[in-house]
Order: C-alpha cells, then sequence, then structure tokens
C-alpha cells in the first residue's frame, strides 16, 4: 500500500507528500463525532447506507470519479501559497491551481480501483496567469518554476478502512482485524452533509541537502493536510447519480516548496484553497486550461488501466528525477 493509499478525500486526491520511508509517522482520519450522532434514516438510505463500509465505499467511488466507466471525472483546486517565518507576518506569495482527471475501474471483487492524474500550476495573485518564473521576495532572486506532474496518483476503494502504510517496515502495521470504511459524514444542514480528513506525516525527504543544499528543507519533511467535503445528501441518495459533485476546502501545511531554493532556512508555506468537480473541460479556468493543453495534454485525461501498475510518485520524487541541483550563489 502506498503512502496516501489511505486518504479517500474525493475528487481531490493531492500527491504533494513524498514518498520516501519516515522515521516516524503519524496519520489519521478524522471522524467527527456527529457522525455518530447524525446517523439517522437520511443518512441510512434509501440507496446507500453511509454507516455501513459499503455504502461509504460507493460515495466515495461516485465523489472521486464516475461509477460509469465509459465516462472521466474532473476536478479543479484554486488557491493560495502562504510564506511563513519566525518574527514576521504571514506573507501571501503566488496562487496555485490543481487539474485533476480520474476514472473509475470496478474490479471483481466489488472494489474500485481509480486511475487518476493530476497537476498542480503556480499563477500570479494579480493576473492569474501561469508562472514560468518568480522573483522570490524572501532571497531577492528570480527563479524557475516547476509544475507538479503527478502521473499518475492511482487509489483504491473497499468495503474496508485501509491500514497505514508500513514505511518498509519502519513503521509496524496493525494486524487486528479491520474496520468498515466510515468517511464520518455528518449533516450540516440545508440539505448537506460533509466529513473532515486530516493527515499528519513526517518522512524521510527525497531531497536530502547533501546533494541539494538549495532546494532541500532538511533530511526530513513535515507536512499536514486538513480536507473538508461538503455535498448534498440528495445526491449521494439518487440511485441514477453515477458520480457525484461536491465542493470542499483544503489546506496544506509544508516545507519550502524546493524551487524557491530556500535551503534550511527557518519557516515553511501554507497552501489554502477551495475545490470543487465537474463532467467536461470546461470546469477548467481558461489561462490553466491553455497551458495544461501546450505542456501538459495527456494529463487532461484520466490514465490507461495499464497505468495502475505504475507507482506513485510525489512531487518531491518527480523532482529529484527531472531536476538538477541549483549551482551555488
Amino acid at each position: 500500500m502506498k503512502r496516501r493509499d489511505f486518504l479517500l478525500n474525493g475528487t481531490l486526491a493531492t500527491s504533494l507528500v513524498g514518498t520516501g520511508v519516515g522515521l516516524a509517522a503519524s496519520s489519521s482520519v478524522a471522524v467527527a463525532v456527529m457522525a455518530k450522532q447524525g446517523a439517522g434514516p437520511s443518512l441510512r438510505g434509501p440507496y446507500i447506507d453511509l454507516t455501513t463500509g459499503k455504502g461509504n465505499m460507493l460515495a466515495a467511488a461516485r465523489l472521486d470519479a464516475n461509477l460509469d466507466e465509459s465516462k472521466s471525472k474532473y476536478g479543479s483546486v484554486s488557491g493560495v501559497v502562504v510564506g511563513v517565518r519566525p518574527g514576521e507576518a504571514l506573507r501571501d506569495l503566488f496562487g496555485f491551481e490543481v487539474v485533476s482527471a480520474a476514472r473509475a475501474w470496478k474490479q471483481p471483487d466489488g472494489s474500485y480501483r481509480v486511475l487518476h492524474g493530476e497537476s498542480i500550476l503556480y499563477t500570479d495573485l494579480k493576473s492569474g496567469d501561469v508562472l514560468n518564473e518568480y522573483l522570490n521576495p524572501y532571497t531577492n532572486e528570480r527563479v524557475r518554476v516547476v509544475d507538479v506532474i503527478n502521473d499518475p496518483w492511482n487509489h483504491y476503494f473497499e468495503e474496508w478502512a485501509p491500514r497505514p502504510p508500513s514505511y518498509g517496515g519502519l513503521n509496524k502495521v496493525d494486524d487486528t482485524p479491520r474496520e468498515p470504511l466510515n468517511m464520518g459524514f455528518y449533516e450540516v444542514g440545508n440539505g448537506l452533509v460533509a466529513n473532515q480528513t486530516h493527515i499528519n506525516l513526517y518522512y524521510r525527504n527525497a531531497l536530502q541537502p547533501d546533494k541539494w543544499p538549495r532546494e532541500s528543507a532538511g533530511p526530513m519533511n513535515r507536512v499536514s493536510e486538513f480536507f473538508t467535503k461538503t455535498v448534498k445528501l440528495a445526491d449521494l441518495q439518487d440511485p441514477n447519480k453515477t458520480t457525484v459533485h461536491n465542493m470542499g476546502t483544503w489546506v496544506r501545511v509544508t516545507p519550502w516548496l524546493p524551487w524557491l531554493l530556500m535551503g534550511q532556512a527557518p519557516g515553511h508555506i501554507v497552501y489554502h484553497s477551495t475545490y470543487h468537480s465537474f463532467d467536461s473541460h470546461e470546469g477548467f479556468k481558461p489561462k490553466v486550461y491553455a497551458h495544461m493543453r501546450k505542456h501538459h495534454p495527456r494529463m487532461l485525461e484520466a490514465p490507461p488501466n495499464e497505468a495502475w501498475s505504475k507507482p506513485n510518485l510525489s512531487s518531491l520524487e518527480v523532482y529529484a528525477q527531472t531536476e538538477e541541483p541549483a549551482p551555488p550563489l
């Protein structure tokens, strides 16, 4: 099981965390108390029972993709990257956009594989233009911006909650019986349900500072991600809807991006964003779509079934494979 296979977060399956072996890790799927208190008839039917593993699996597959395997589902995330340094106010640095494409693949045992790819672009806060270079306000150095291409970032849904990863044997995996999948849906009023997910990780950096002194924030990465998803309960309970659209928020706390060339300078960055899903390319912003068609056209469609066997590589691992260490100042 890959590091993020246990993160069931709907349309957005962001893959900015690394997959290097961690010396310590803490990961949790937060199930709100309201999920247990609000498990009334509306959550239990008439189409799916959101208090059961099977019901949660069907909800997850429809939120993340489309049960009609001939159709792709697309997702967009828009937000701001904020710089955090000791002794000063936080600073909005630049925008970012995520382009996501996913497709479901039902398995003989009733579970679902989701073939999924995603790209992350960085944008100018005023114009919305996709950035190719950026003047780092902390160093006054003009740096080259590197798009994130996670091809693929596949995931898997079944009736049972996934176990945490073993991190190459360094993290002992609990062998107790597995519990049913529970995404923690709870009613929030106005016909809506929501859930929240928290992921807290501490793992080995794919960019070690001895080789990447200007790109690496240190030997280990500490990353947290926080998701809130909101969806219409009537949509989840409609058997005619093979896919269900949703909206939500995503916050990520992570070390400096490698192309900022901050090295091990004190501080970190925070992603703050909203996301939504849709059925065609028309949901993407025109400037984002134009950039994708020119530079990453394959990422506008979900990967083929053959891509399932490819490993999920984090942005840092891809960076280590495709980039070269920056020359010293």
